[in-house]
């Protein structure tokens, strides 16, 4: 088979010309040199029954599309978007980190160069709507214009009924009957994209039934997640009864009892097998884990958004009009604005303190993410937190999912070693709750390939140390650096931390940004 890129054609010289010739009514015959050669639009259709009859073709996606963006697209990257084009209904497993969003949008850019698609509905959670997806159409597709259907109901109604290529909504925000019956009717919205599809694993949840309502007649649906099974194989169930549900049975009964078995009344078990029962149930799929990127680079940043919590939002709000004041009236000597830019941070992770002493403060949100991002990363994970005051509400909450352990200046070094040395040799503990300043230093904790920062840091070393945690020999997988942040100030620390810039001058800068 032969890609002739001129004309858009492909030209196979076979022995039964018909074999091709009546299937693929645009197919034409040439004579050639005493030859009959077969000629076929290099076309997605043409493509997808050519691979039908066993012809390995090529996606025409490789030949005419121009990659836009900063950057051209990895390998994987480039195979995944090539993978969804060709696969209206379909699932893509790669691991967290492995660029799943560039992917799909790209793919989402092609069809619409082409004409096959108009809209696209992506549907992620919370903390990725901005931080994931707005920021990643910003700086790779300025011709795309895209909304987050965030807020009130009537703000997320009037930005639906304006025209965008793009509109982002959270998991969440699919549920209100009349939300999901504007979304389902929409003109032009054709392809929906259903980011972490492992969260819709419950068919009895109204967002479940919310989100089978708004594809059930769509053609173009791709379900992106890292971990479609993270309890149980049957977590698969759900996720296929929305995007292919002919390769399930009906009723989750059914599917349980073909790949599990009933170990007590209450309990059931996998089969033999039932863990590639449920990958073969969740097709056509393509998967790409994060330590088979060999493209990638060696450690990935990441960020998510947390929105501060109503009580979070008030404190912010106040210690920030305290320090309008004090910057109008005063001089901020170095020494004070990093005091003050520890307050904000200890009102972010949900713990201030106060002359009394500790007050804590509702930050579900961000636990929220935290959880989120512990589930998706399918390994073990170090959760940074900046105050050893925070450190036992985040590490409780995520013991109610997850094995634990925590690591702050209080633990004594016998328990610490037996942290450590449990977290690399056995399968538990999974996650390891820490104060950087403790563990920055000399440690190999390989078993882990992501990290997640409850909050920025204002040490440059304690953020590139506390990193250096995993990112050292011995380590066998691409890594992942997550940052957490729900406001401009955590957002401008994150740039610095990483530009291994010094903080100070950035609460002056926070200052004039809010006046303005």
């Amino acid at each position: 088979m032969i890609v002739i890129k001129k004309y858009k054609k492909l030209l196979l010289n076979l022995r039964e010309p018909t074999r091709v010739t009546e299937v693929v009514p645009t197919a034409t015959t040439i004579d050639y040199k005493g030859e009959t050669l077969v000629a076929v639009p290099h076309r997605l259709d043409e493509v997808r029954v050519l691979k039908n009859l066993g012809f390995d073709a090529p996606s025409p996606m490789s030949y005419y599309y121009d990659w836009p963006g900063q950057y051209m697209p990895y390998v994987h990257q480039r195979a995944t978007a090539e993978f969804l084009v060709a696969n209206p209904r379909c699932f893509n497993t790669s691991g967290m980190g492995s660029g799943k969003t560039l992917s799909a949008l790209w793919a989402f850019d092609y069809l619409k160069k082409l004409g096959l698609v108009n809209r696209m509905l992506v549907i992620s959670p919370l903390s990725t709507l901005e931080r994931t997806w707005g920021d990643e159409i910003f700086k790779h597709f300025p011709h795309l214009t895209f909304t987050a259907l965030h807020g009130t109901r009537e703000r997320r109604h009037k930005l639906l009924a304006n025209d965008f290529d793009i509109y982002i909504i959270n998991h969440d925000g699919i549920k209100s009957k009349e939300t999901a019956a504007l979304l389902k009717n929409r003109n032009g919205l054709d392809i929906v994209v259903v980011d972490e599809i492992a969260s819709f694993r419950n068919s009895s949840t109204d967002r479940w039934k919310a989100l089978n309502a708004i594809i059930k007649d769509k053609t173009w649906v791709w379900g992106l997640t890292g971990t479609p099974t993270p309890n149980a194989p049957t977590d698969c169930w759900a996720q296929v009864r929305l995007i292919s549900p002919s390769r399930v049975p009906k009723y989750f009964t059914q599917f349980r009892e073909q790949i599990m078995y009933p170990a007590t009344k209450f309990k059931w078990l996998p089969r033999e097998g039932a863990t590639d029962m449920a990958r073969r149930a969740m097709q056509p799929a393509i998967r790409f884990a994060r330590e088979d990127c060999i493209d990638l680079p060696p450690t990935t940043f990441a960020t998510r958004s947390a929105e501060l919590t109503p009580e979070q939002k008030s404190a912010y709000s106040q210690m920030l009009t305290n320090m309008k004041t004090e910057v109008g009236g005063a001089q901020v000597t170095a020494f004070n604005e990093a005091a003050k830019l520890q307050k904000l941070l200890q009102i972010a992770c949900g713990t201030a303190y106060s002359e009394t002493g500790e007050v804590t403060i509702p930050s579900a949100t961000r636990l929220a993410v935290v959880k989120e991002i512990v589930e998706e990363a399918g390994a073990k994970v170090i959760v940074f937190v900046p105050f050893t005051g925070a450190l036992k509400a985040i590490a409780d909450a995520l013991a109610k999912d997850f094995t634990v352990e925590m690591i702050h200046g209080g633990v004594s070094k016998t328990d610490r070693d037996r942290v450590f040395s449990q977290f690399q040799k056995a399968q538990d503990p999974r996650v390891i709750v820490a104060n950087a300043a403790a563990m920055s230093h000399g440690l190999t904790l390989t078993a882990a390939n992501t990290i997640i920062w409850y909050a920025p840091v204002n040490s440059n070393e304690t953020y590139v140390q506390a990193n250096a945690r995993i990112v050292r020999p011995g380590q066998k997988l691409n890594t992942l650096i997550v940052n957490i942040e729900g406001s401009e100030m955590e957002r401008k620390m994150y740039t610095r931390l990483q530009q291994k810039e010094k903080m100070q001058g950035l609460l002056l800068e926070l200052m004039k940004g809010e006046h303005e």
